[in-house]
Order: structure tokens, then C-alpha cells, then sequence
């Protein structure tokens, strides 16, 4: 694919907002822009998951689901891409559920209505998925809410089921990116708080992503 001029969208949560980063202009989103010559409406919110939450978060602004927010973002896009879930696994109160799930209150569930609901809303679009990175305590079946989880590959394992179904491509960051903070030399130079990528971790998501989609 030929990205010069395209407008994608991006759909995701504190790494796409560009927490971590020093700049906005390092933000991965950003860096992608200038590689490709793309238009980039950047729709990063800190905190916010694909699922609903029963529970309300300490701050309003994290509860603005994936879900409900596809009806907010620009029409008329060449690319949509998604890149959520880590926020589910570490402090969503939703289950990982089971694959014929259709509750946004579960993430299966969740992962099934948001992806319709973009190619709804972008029948022409190429939409992707990306997988969460790996991160800090990725392992716990409890997580930051003190409620049993499911381990974070297991939301990747949902997103990739779910995505193949839809017929989305997935670029998995988790298995590709590079990215594993429990290496003391990747963690120091690519993200430092075990979670957020630094300025070069942010270089190497555009990256990938520009590679990835010049791919398909």
C-alpha cells in the first residue's frame, strides 16, 4: 500500500496519547506522519479501555470505552488503525469472556462490537489492529483493581481471534515490536516505566507500523 496522502485515524489509549514521550512530536502517531507523508487524527485518551466498565474509574475521562467513542472520530478515512487492550488487562473490571460474547461488558465481547462497528462506519477503510506491547507484571491473574485477570496474552490471543474473524489485519506488537521491559537494556533505552515507550520505543512502533501496512 502506497501511504502518501492517506488519512488514517488512530484509536487507542495513553501510548497513542504520547504519555512517555518528551514531545507530542514523538509520539509514535506523529513520527508515523512525518515518515509517510500521512494525515494523522490522533485519537489517544490515557487510561481508556475497548470494554466497558461497571465500576466508574477515579477519573470520568478513563471510562471513555473504545466502543463509544468510534461514533466521535472523522468520517471518511483511508486507514483506521486500533491499538488498545493493555488497559483492560491491568485495571478494566470486565471479564476476558469467550469468543461468541457480544457484551461490551466483556472484552471478547467488547473486541466483536467495536471492530463492526468501525466497518461499519469505514466500509472502504483499511482497518488494523495492533496488539498490546508486552509490560510491566504482564503475568498477574490479579490486577491493579484487586480483581482476578486473565494474563495479558490472553486479551492478545482475543484480539488476533477476534480480528481474523472480521478479516482485520493485525499487526502484533506483542510478538514483533521488539519491546520486552523485562530486559534491563531494552527497559532503560525504549520504556523506562515498563509500560509507556520512550522517544525511541515511540520511532520503533512507527516503524512498524509503516512497514506493516506498506505490506499489505
Amino acid at each position: 500500500m502506497q501511504l502518501k496522502g492517506k488519512k488514517v485515524l488512530i484509536l487507542g489509549d495513553s501510548i497513542t496519547a504520547g504519555i512517555g514521550v518528551s514531545s507530542t512530536e514523538k509520539r509514535y502517531a506523529d513520527v508515523f506522519a512525518k515518515m509517510t507523508g500521512c494525515r494523522v487524527l490522533n485519537y489517544g485518551i490515557s487510561g481508556t479501555r475497548y470494554a466497558r466498565k461497571r465500576i466508574p474509574s477515579a477519573r470520568a475521562e478513563y471510562d471513555q470505552d473504545f466502543i463509544s467513542r468510534v461514533e466521535k472520530m472523522e468520517e471518511g478515512a483511508d486507514i483506521v488503525v486500533v491499538f488498545g487492550g493493555s488497559n483492560d488487562f491491568a485495571h478494566g473490571d470486565a471479564p476476558l469472556g469467550n469468543f461468541e460474547d457480544r457484551d461490551p461488558y466483556t472484552f471478547y465481547g467488547a473486541c466483536h462490537i467495536l471492530y463492526r462497528s468501525l466497518i461499519e462506519k469505514y466500509p472502504e477503510a483499511v482497518i488494523v489492529i495492533l496488539t498490546p506491547l508486552h509490560r510491566r507484571e504482564e503475568e498477574n491473574i490479579v490486577n491493579e483493581l484487586g480483581m482476578p485477570c486473565e494474563k495479558l496474552s490472553e486479551f492478545v490471543k482475543a484480539e488476533k481471534k477476534t480480528a481474523e474473524y472480521y478479516s482485520l489485519p493485525v499487526l502484533d506488537l506483542f510478538a514483533v515490536s521488539g519491546l520486552q521491559p523485562a530486559i534491563p537494556v531494552v527497559r532503560e533505552k525504549y520504556m523506562r516505566d515498563g509500560l509507556h515507550p520512550t522517544d525511541a520505543g515511540a520511532k520503533r512502533i512507527a516503524e512498524r507500523l509503516k512497514g506493516f501496512l506498506e505490506s499489505l
